[in-house]
């Protein structure tokens, strides 16, 4: 990227401190640190007084809004470039340049100046036809047909009045289309009024069964929530509907008062004057074939834009409550990967993560050896301890539950815990090259039941190693920008490791590889040199594996603990650079700089509580970092995440036939969603709480609410077999609407959503929630099963 003038670089700062509310100063201070390197966990949590505090939310916002900007600034200097070079920069038009604000904005004045094919208005000028078009527009009480008969010149290609007037028609509209002012009043007001129609492509009903709801679909474009405008993309990319946008209710009265607002700019009156007709058909034909066409495509751009903007937020936000789960921690763990005719995978692992046993059993259909596995099952745990016993949610996960509830009552000296977990991404991670590398004599399917047993134990740890897109916590995540999807959720992954901290003595090269400043080949050295000369015993000792220098050092050392070290403080978030202020903490206390009395300190809360912070600060540690090492150092290395519990499905209650409308149940959050949450009942099938119904105030975010992970108590409103949709409430007091005849809830769930007199607003909340087979379930089934 090109150096940027410090005036410049004022002005990003100004214009990015006051989007996240902080100081420029603030911004400036980032922006450097992030050119230098740093990550945002490093500055969130070791460079607070250098950032003035800002968390890192606002830094992650600061980083992609630094992005966008300073990619605006490389655009703005390349289009005022190409305009000099063409000789046509006037004062005006480098004004509006730098002013732009967005990309948009630069684009539209740069329209006109745009290299391309040559057009039929170049043609026509190159005619001579442009007076022509001149004229007629500053007097239209000629009559264009007699005009245009002095431009007809056969050897230029105008054989005809009428050829000629073409050429100017042609002249006109891509002027006006061109036109920066006027497309940016159009864009502006068509974002405000615009309604964004669907209907079917002819034929198309039976295969597009699904998308039933939008067949003929009318909604605010400024109003339609993300989840059901990226369904309605995602339907016209599969050629099921037919996408436009019109301004206001009515088609066909928006287009006139399009086409007015072109005429009012450009000047045209109709007064009945010879060439008002004339004008106006151009008026009409501009906004039909130049404006109307180019706005809906930026407006759908940009409104889609906005919708995976969403979508990737409510990804990351799932994928962080997902990976901070609470960790069962230290116990050997039975691992249950389920299956039937394919048999129910096992992995025992100890309470350090080793795998210790492996074997695959057929309790199930057709074999039904379910006494076999049970003995098979009790030999294992009562040799190798098991604590606990992790059964994937896939396919005969309730008959692999049942499973384990024996077990637990054939060997109750074991005292083990039974628990459902989400397998989500333990196939992708069975077949990748890190479980090769980590099992190399495995079979693929007993590596899943690896994962599943492990991410018991310590969910972060093992979901690092599973591409973030696939761990399927998402909406419509496959309908968005997979790269921006990705750095997204990268960055929520590296922000969840950073948070929690990681022994760097057991720590996986996946797991070391999210940590600040460590890219994946001095992770790996980092395991290399561990195997190599057994486990560290001093953060110092980092600083002798290949690769990872000074500077890395500064990034990570915070955040790698070690346990049981010749430095107790490496044990805890409190970075070696700011161990000198232990030190001043340790002679103020009248105590010895040494090992064993930072031990004695550590946790002595009545005297660490005593302590003004303001009493150990310098040039460099403010009192925002002290007071962070004084907590630290009463409570070291705490972890963030909740304490382990565990849901209990119901007995008996296995498939969605087993679910009756009142039924009260205990499940988990599974996916929490724009327009609802998810939870896993334990049928196979998840259900929908849909948000109305997830409290009994009104909630505007289901996430201000529910988590990914939460355990809920759920009562059954509605069930449809067939469509495998299941209503859910989490008011418990809901009433239980009346089952409906089959015949009559099809033609219900077929019928024209009618949100014309809305405008796209949700309907009204009543006193129970819409029922499962509505619009909203049903366009976001697929959305829970990652589509």
């Amino acid at each position: 990227m090109p150096e940027i003038s410090p005036q410049l670089a004022q002005h990003i700062a100004r214009t990015i401190a006051a989007e996240i509310g902080a100081q420029p100063a603030q911004a400036l201070s980032a922006i450097a640190l992030l050119d230098e390197g740093a990550t945002v966990p490093f500055i969130a949590r070791y460079r607070k007084e250098v950032t003035g505090g800002l968390d890192d939310t606002q830094l992650r916002n600061l980083e992609v809004r630094l992005t966008y900007l300073r990619e605006l600034e490389d655009r703005r200097a390349a289009v005022l470039s190409s305009i000099e070079e063409q000789g046509k920069m006037t004062d005006a038009l480098r004004a509006d340049i730098l002013g732009a604000d967005s990309k948009s904005r630069l684009e539209d004045l740069y329209l006109p100046y745009k290299i391309k094919r040559r057009t039929k208005a170049q043609i026509a000028r190159e005619a001579g036809l442009e007076p022509l078009a001149d004229s007629l527009l500053a007097d239209p009480s000629q009559t264009p047909e007699t005009v245009a008969a002095t431009f007809v010149d056969a050897d230029k290609g105008v054989a005809d009045p009428k050829a000629a007037l073409d050429g100017a028609r042609a002249i006109l509209m891509e002027r006006w289309g061109e036109d920066a002012a006027l497309v940016g009043q159009l864009r502006q007001w068509l974002t405000e009024v615009g309604v964004i129609r669907a209907r079917v492509a002819e034929g198309k009903e039976t295969e597009g069964a699904k998308y039933r709801d939008y067949f003929d679909h009318a909604e605010s474009l400024a109003k339609i929530p993300s989840h059901r405008l990226l369904a309605l993309f995602r339907a016209r990319r599969e050629e099921i509907l037919f996408l436009d946008l019109d301004p206001g209710q009515e088609a066909d009265a928006g287009h006139l008062q399009a086409e007015g607002r072109v005429a009012h700019h450009v000047g045209v009156r109709v007064q009945g004057r010879p060439a008002d007709k004339w004008l106006g058909d151009t008026c009409r034909l501009t906004w039909k074939a130049k404006l109307h066409l180019h706005l809906m495509l930026d407006l759908f751009g940009q409104a889609r834009e906005k919708a995976e903007a969403e979508a990737i937020d409510v990804f990351g936000h799932n994928l962080k409550d997902l990976l901070l789960a609470a960790p069962a921690g230290p116990k050997a763990v039975l691992g249950l990967d389920p299956g039937l005719r394919t048999g129910v995978k096992v992995a025992v692992v100890d309470a350090t993560g080793k795998l210790v046993a492996t074997d695959t059993i057929y309790p199930h259909e057709p074999r039904r050896q379910w006494d076999q596995s049970l003995h098979t099952l009790r030999a294992l745990c009562t040799k190798h301890g098991v604590d606990l016993i992790s059964i994937g949610n896939g396919t005969a996960s309730r008959e692999t539950d049942k499973l384990a509830g024996d077990l637990i009552k054939l060997a109750p000296e074991l005292k083990m815990q039974k628990i459902v977990v989400s397998e989500a991404g333990a196939s992708v991670y069975s077949a990748s090259e890190f479980a090769a590398k980590e099992f190399p004599d495995l079979d693929v399917s007993i590596r899943g039941a690896v994962s599943i047993a492990r991410r018991l134990q310590d969910p972060l740890a093992e979901l690092v190693k599973i591409e973030p897109k696939a761990i399927g916590v998402g909406q419509y995540q496959h309908d968005v920008d997979q790269y921006r999807l990705a750095r997204a959720l990268d960055a929520r992954v590296e922000d969840c490791v950073n948070a929690v901290g990681v022994d760097v003595n057991t720590a996986s090269a996946a797991l070391l590889t999210r940590v600040s400043g460590l890219s994946s080949t001095v992770a790996e050295n980092i395991v290399v040199y561990r195997d190599q000369n057994g486990a560290f015993r001093s953060r110092k000792e980092l600083l002798k594996v290949p690769r990872l220098g000074e500077k890395t050092f500064e990034q990570c050392a915070g955040f790698l603990r070690i346990a049981g070290g010749e430095q107790p403080l490496d044990a805890s978030s409190v970075h070696p650079e700011a161990y000198p202020v232990v030190e001043r903490i340790l002679k103020q206390c009248g105590r010895e700089v040494s090992a064993a009395e930072v031990k004695r300190v550590i946790g002595d809360a009545p005297l660490l509580r005593g302590l003004k912070p303001e009493q150990f600060t310098d040039e460099k540690f403010g009192v925002p970092t002290v007071r962070d090492i004084l907590k630290e150092l009463e409570k070291p290395g705490r972890d963030p995440r909740p304490e382990f519990k565990a849901a209990r499905f119901a007995d008996g209650v296995e498939d969605i036939k087993d679910l009756t409308p009142g039924m009260i149940l205990e499940g988990v959050i599974s996916n929490v969603a724009a327009f609802g949450a998810f939870v896993d009942i334990g049928v196979h099938q998840d259900g929908l709480i849909h948000i109305s119904a997830l409290s009994d105030k009104y909630v505007k975010d289901p996430r201000d609410v529910v988590k990914a992970g939460d355990i809920v108590k759920v009562r059954v409103l509605e069930v449809d077999i067939p469509r495998k949709r299941i209503a859910l409430t989490r008011r418990l007091d809901d009433a239980v609407p009346a089952p409906r005849p089959a015949g009559e809830r099809d033609a219900r769930a077929a019928a024209p959503r009618g949100r014309d007199a809305q405008g796209g607003r949700p309907p009204q909340r009543t006193s129970a929630p819409p029922p499962a087979n509505n619009a909203l379930a049903a366009a976001f089934a697929k959305a829970k099963q990652g589509g």
